[in-house]
């Protein structure tokens, strides 16, 4: 199963909800399309859904830092929800952890996008 990305709005937040496989070619050129068009529109903050994703290699872990990166230089912030145990072994062995707020409660991941403008 490919990648899919839906777009959904939580007030200035668009919630990205990915599903299938995040691997080298059409799944990593979907998510860099999806966050591209969204820092377009002006959208600077980001959650990715990532419930639904059933594996990830590292092309696609690379387009996760892409996107970080992408985001970040514009002044925005991308946040991970959902992150499954496969995932979330494979931040933790590339340290990535560090890089990534991860939520599994969608709830509070949209308040963090609050508390973190309060705080600038």
């Amino acid at each position: 199963m490919s990648c899919t990305a839906t777009i959904r709005n939580a007030g200035d937040v668009a919630i990205v909800d990915v599903s299938g496989k995040i691997t080298l070619g059409e799944g990593a050129g979907t998510l860099r399309e999806t966050i591209a068009s969204l820092l377009a529109e002006g959208r600077k903050k980001i959650l990715l859904n990532l419930g639904d994703v059933s594996y990830i290699d590292s092309a696609g872990l690379g387009e996760l830092v892409g996107a970080f990166t992408s985001v970040r230089n514009r002044g925005g912030s991308i946040k991970l929800l959902n992150v499954q145990k496969k995932m979330q072994d494979l931040l933790q062995i590339t340290k990535l952890y560090t890089v990534f707020e991860t939520y599994d409660d969608e709830q509070e991941a949209l308040r963090s996008f609050s508390q973190q403008a309060a705080q600038a």
